[in-house]
């Protein structure tokens, strides 16, 4: 027995695979082309405030609920901590986030929010409305590929 893989020989089997197989057909490459747009898109808008689009999201986690274990943070970002805690580290050297072990359990590094990270906030609120005005579709369109998306991530973390 081969452990060969099989390819299909001329005709109309070959063209359904090879027309699989093209970049412009794959779901991953759409997702990952349309999230590095949105992802440039934020960057000017984030600069004056010193953040990158992931301490931006890090940064949104805590505002509506700080502190937060490192477990939590990642949990609410689908990061793990290996990339989360250089994350953190760089934002807590700008002044933003304090890190702290839980005095209940000191395996547990708690993420809070300076008062210059709480004054962020403020300077931030703007953002997610300049963003949508700069994006080709529609609120209703933005708010239903908001939600589609989110369901597909919940499926996806749900089939797992």
């Amino acid at each position: 027995m081969s452990l060969k893989p099989q390819t299909p020989g001329p005709g109309p089997a070959a063209d359904l695979a090879a027309e699989f197989l093209r970049l412009d057909n794959q779901l991953c490459f759409a997702l990952y082309a349309a999230s590095g747009l949105v992802t440039r898109a934020y960057r000017p808008l984030l600069e004056p405030l010193g953040l990158t689009y992931p301490q931006y999201l890090a940064m949104l986690v805590l505002w509506e609920r700080s502190p937060r274990t490192v477990s939590e943070l990642g949990e609410a970002l689908s990061l793990d901590s290996g990339t989360l805690t250089p994350l953190l580290k760089r934002l807590e050297a700008a002044g933003f986030v304090t890190r702290t072990r839980d005095p209940a359990d000191e395996r547990r590094v708690q993420i809070g929010l300076t008062d210059k990270g709480a004054d962020l906030r403020a300077q931030a609120a703007a953002i997610p409305a300049t963003l949508a005005c700069a994006l080709p579709l529609a609120p209703t369109e933005l708010v239903e590929l908001r939600a589609t998306l989110q369901d597909f991530a919940r499926k996806m973390r749900t089939a797992g």
